[in-house]
């Protein structure tokens, strides 16, 4: 259990994962009701989800410039800091991709992919949660091990989507577009393992 002093930092990271949970949900939402049109308005709310994010990476950052102790490594805090903000850059950069690339109609294997997404959000939260038991770390590195799994089905949706282009479209630009969102979707995928694969360091150097 987290003492009342370090109990900020171990908030200040589970919030973070809270926002990044809130995108995948808008993010799959956005995807199962697609339409293009309303693109823009869809963006405008899902930066609101990232740039919250952003400031409990400042509010983090900030804190660990004038702490004098903290309960793991400052250099590991603000790496599992930056590393959650990236799962929401990520997300954010899904609906970019299909305003840039003016994608007019949605892929039912999209909507799937992005709910898969949520549930590596779900689990990531679940195992940031988690975090302050570290020196206690049985619950949590099978946390680590069931959101690597999830991970690797994403992996597996990945190249049987992008397999599966070639077949569903003729247009060149339509096959690069969707090759496009396939990597945008697997790269949230990554960025929800490598905030896993922190702990696991994290728990590492401190047994």
């Amino acid at each position: 259990m987290a003492s009342k002093a370090d109990r900020f930092y171990f908030e200040n990271l589970i919030q973070a994962t809270e926002y990044s949970c809130k995108a995948a949900e808008y993010l799959a939402q956005c995807l199962s009701d697609y339409k293009y049109e309303g693109l823009r308005g869809m963006l405008q709310i899902m930066h609101e989800y990232e740039h919250s994010g952003d400031i409990k990476k400042h509010e983090m950052t900030a804190a660990l410039a004038k702490a004098f102790v903290t309960p793991v490594d400052r250099e590991d805090l603000s790496m599992i800091s930056q590393s959650i903000d990236e799962v929401s850059d990520a997300i954010e950069e899904v609906l970019q991709v299909f305003f840039m690339y003016n994608v007019k109609e949605m892929l039912p294997e999209a909507v799937t992919f992005a709910k898969k997404i949520v549930e590596c959000c779900t689990l990531m939260t679940e195992m940031v949660a988690e975090f302050s038991n570290f020196k206690k770390p049985d619950k949590l590195l099978k946390m680590v091990v069931d959101l690597n799994r999830v991970e690797e089905e994403c992996d597996i949706l990945y190249v049987d989507y992008t397999q599966l282009l070639n077949s569903k479209f003729t247009d060149v630009l339509d096959i690069i577009s969707w090759r496009k969102i396939f990597d945008r979707l697997e790269a949230c995928a990554d960025a929800c393992e490598h905030v896993g694969d922190c702990i696991d360091l994290i728990v590492m150097k401190n047994s």
